[in-house]
């Protein structure tokens, strides 16, 4: 197995800079993914990697051998992609064996492997079939297999789920995650889909317009992100921001906004006052509360959404944006009731009105 280094990776298509000078140290073993929107740079990164795409500056180490301008079938990688590319015409068993025939291995120790990776894969009653005749789940079992049996240093994924229905791609990010703890091996794995990004990574990196905006394990992005573009970009629903003002007042620090003003965690620093700021809070830290509670602030219920296990209460302040919070499913509240509402002060983010860099 290896790891990964990107040093002042560049990719420019003429004018257009797609990946803008990253540098991102990938562990051995590990399970890192690449998540952004789409044009972030993330897949173009990802091709970068595995020699599909020639990087217009820096350099990319596999290990201890610099593979920037090395050839892509020479990097010893295992790739999947959405499109599966499996050969209609071929067996299943054909399928996952081609690799292995293009080496020239001896054909008992192919078939050998095959069924290994069949058995792993859990469709060795299919290595007689078709892909026209696997289901869409079977056939990235399929595309798994063909890339597993290789067994390569890295394994290069670019959303291989995204063409499967929602259930089955909650199922197969279940199988994915097992399969790199059977395996063992480096893992970089690309998507815009943050719920896969939450589920799978040991460590996750949020691409931005061609740059990482922060790089950290799944728990460290969602609770403490470094940006507001990272704060923006995950959890559902989708953070609360409100545009304002950090003030000092009585000896505290408090934010002031449209609609809202709250009081800030006594660890945020005092050099801040006067500071323009957007503060981000997400649904699960707003509180419906007692009219007399501190910091208490008059709101209307706009619309609910039952989820089931909890409720996404939303609810009009004064303030220029509706906001909404994740309440218990049984309160008793419906759409135009008053209420009040108050922020969970150790969980309000600061970020920098202008550049989007985290304050607190």
């Amino acid at each position: 197995m290896a790891g990964i280094v990107l040093r002042d990776l560049v990719k420019e298509f003429g004018s257009f800079a797609a990946v803008k000078g990253i540098d991102l140290e990938i562990h051995d073993g590990e399970f890192l993914i690449l998540v952004g929107p789409s044009g972030c740079g993330k897949t173009t990164t990802l091709n970068m990697i595995s020699g599909l795409v020639e990087p217009t500056g820096g350099d990319i180490v596999i290990g201890e051998r610099v593979v920037t301008h090395t050839e892509a079938g020479e990097r010893g990688l295992g790739m999947v992609f959405q499109d599966l590319a499996l050969f209609p015409h071929m067996t299943v068993f054909d399928n996952i064996a081609f690799g292995l025939r293009v080496k020239n291995v001896d054909a008992g120790e192919i078939r050998r492997r095959v069924e290994e990776a069949a058995e792993a894969m859990h469709i060795a009653p299919l290595l007689d079939k078709r892909p026209g005749e696997c289901s869409g789940g079977e056939a990235q079992r399929v595309a798994l297999a063909r890339t597993i049996v290789t067994n390569p240093s890295v394994y290069l994924m670019d959303e291989p789920l995204s063409s499967l229905d929602a259930k089955l791609r909650v199922d197969m990010r279940t199988e994915l995650k097992h399969l790199h703890e059977q395996l063992g091996g480096t893992f970089v794995y690309v998507t815009h889909d943050q719920a896969e990004a939450m589920t799978m990574a040991d460590r996750i990196a949020v691409m931005n317009a061609g740059r990482i905006e922060q790089v950290g394990g799944p728990l460290e992005i969602y609770r403490r992100p470094a940006s507001h573009f990272v704060a923006g970009f995950f959890g559902i629903p989708t953070m609360n921001f409100l545009d304002g003002a950090v003030e000092a007042a009585d000896g505290a620090m408090e934010f002031r906004g449209a609609g809202l003003t709250a009081p800030l965690d006594a660890s945020v620093d005092s050099g801040l006052a006067g500071r323009e700021a957007v503060l981000g809070v997400r649904s699960e830290h707003v509180l419906v509360v007692d009219a007399d509670a501190p910091g208490a602030t008059p709101a209307t219920v706009s619309l609910i959404e039952p989820l089931g296990d909890a409720t996404l209460l939303f609810f009009d302040h004064g303030g220029p944006r509706r906001m909404v919070a994740k309440v218990d499913p049984d309160l008793p509240v419906a759409a135009g009731d008053a209420i009040h509402v108050a922020l969970d002060t150790g969980n309000i983010h600061l970020f920098d009105a202008e550049q989007g860099g985290r304050l607190n």
